[in-house]
């Protein structure tokens, strides 16, 4: 029998991933990739990482509702996504997910927003 929180977290992708349809072609398909690739990684955690892991996910689908309701109200070319990370959520981050963090950031800003997203090679039996 599949753990208690596996629909929570099955319904929480999903929202996610429907919050992205939104969201300028080339940021849904940074943020599709950014999900898929983080839920997997964290398929495997402990209870208390999924438990904080959700909260975070939580979290930024409430924010990105709000803001794509905020949006409707503005014209297309003031629309605007995302937040500021505070100092004391950033020194909880650990090396790797600043790295991560970085990355994103690198490929979120760049002049030309035009993603290489790919998928795995390996398809789904």
């Amino acid at each position: 029998m599949p753990a208690p929180h596996v629909s929570r977290v099955w319904a929480l992708y999903r929202r996610i991933l429907l919050l992205h349809r939104v969201l300028p072609p080339d940021l849904k398909a940074l943020g599709d990739q950014y999900v898929k690739d983080e839920f997997r990684r964290h398929k495997t955690v402990g209870s208390d990482e999924a438990q904080r892991f959700l909260q975070e996910w939580e979290m930024y689908a409430a924010v990105l509702w709000q803001q794509t309701n905020e949006n409707r109200q503005n014209s297309p070319e003031k629309a605007y996504f995302g937040t500021t990370l505070s100092e004391e959520k950033l020194n909880d981050f650990r090396d790797e997910q600043i790295g991560q963090l970085r990355e994103l950031m690198q490929e979120a800003t760049k002049p030309s927003r035009q993603f290489s997203i790919t998928e795995p090679t390996n398809p789904k039996v």
